[in-house]
């Protein structure tokens, strides 16, 4: 039974990545992964925000600016240099494909560093980025713009793939995607997951929402997938979130994911459980008759399921209009 698959033309011996968490932030991690089977894995994010926060917090009081200046420098580079190696290293010893991730809120300061990316020799990008839409005087169209001016510059400076990690808060998520495609965006990854807050009615504080996502999570990422693919098929796109079983990892192939990145679910039962994953979907393969994972991607997507009307409801009413 053949799992190959392909994302951003890159070929994948199966579509199950192991997303950008801290199951991929070491090469024994990295490694434990690959030998259980995983087709590639994304590194942990490198985040702009956390570096500038470093870096303020070690020169926060100093009256001197070459001071200051120097340690924002060494830290950067520091934190970079070390994520090269990384890169270097999991090329060398995984023996499946890399895909470093880097969380940025600007476009100037990691056009070079995606570029050294590239050198260390990772297979492709995945870009995590978001704007949080705090100023009632921003024009939607002049957020989306910043997307559009970090992209150009991406694909001006890489000959590597790379994807954008998006959010679902978009007024036009398939235009937002079908732009994207236009200005050299190999892939799209739906969605990424955003710190939530809670609130403690105790202590009257906000406090984290839960990281981990659950099963439920994959509904309207399963919408956007089915349609997305079908609107554009030329963009690769890896599902993200709310991955437990096998039969999610059909469900979002089925949709017409080329890739599933799998999390939460392995904090829980070990890297171990990427083999059940595998072996499940080959069950239900096998249970349909189907020997290539090409043979069902995206068979029920907006374009390929008769009643693709379904992907358009959004109204509880026809479903729920008998409950009191």
């Amino acid at each position: 039974m053949n799992l190959e698959t392909s994302y951003m033309g890159i070929k994948l011996r199966n579509p199950l990545i192991v997303s950008s968490s801290g199951l991929t932030d070491s090469i024994d991690k990295i490694k434990a992964a690959a030998e259980y089977g995983a087709g590639a894995v994304v590194l942990k994010s490198i985040f702009e925000e956390q570096i500038n926060y470093q870096s303020g917090m070690l020169t926060k009081g100093s009256d001197y600016p070459e001071a200051s200046d120097y340690i924002a420098y060494y830290t950067k580079t520091h934190s970079l240099d070390n994520y090269l190696k990384l890169i270097r290293s999991a090329k060398e010893s995984a023996g499946i494909p890399i895909i470093p991730s880097i969380n940025c809120v600007s476009a100037d300061d990691w056009i070079n560093f995606a570029r050294n990316i590239q050198s260390a020799g990772a297979d492709a990008l995945e870009v995590n980025m978001f704007f949080m839409p705090v100023d009632k005087e921003l024009k939607p169209v002049m957020a989306e713009k910043l997307y559009f001016d970090l992209v150009e510059k991406l694909r001006e400076t890489l000959d590597i793939p790379f994807a954008i990690k998006l959010g679902q808060r978009f007024t036009n998520l398939l235009y937002l995607i079908d732009q994207l495609y236009n200005r050299g965006v190999n892939g799209v990854v739906l969605f990424n997951r955003f710190f939530e807050p809670d609130i403690d009615v105790n202590s009257m504080n906000i406090i984290p929402a839960s990281v981990f996502s659950n099963a439920d999570d994959k509904r309207n990422v399963l919408r956007w997938i089915g349609m997305a693919s079908a609107v554009n098929d030329r963009i690769s796109i890896s599902a993200s979130t709310g991955v437990r079983t096998g039969d999610d990892i059909v469900k979002y192939l089925l949709a017409g994911a080329d890739t599933v990145q799998v999390c939460s679910v392995l904090y829980s039962e070990g890297y171990e459980y990427i083999s059940e994953l595998l072996a499940s979907l080959k069950s239900w393969m096998k249970s349909k008759n189907y020997k290539r994972v090409d043979e069902f991607r995206a068979m029920l997507n907006y374009r390929n399921f008769k009643d693709y009307k379904k992907y358009e409801r959004a109204q509880f009413m026809k479903y729920f209009s008998a409950y009191e």
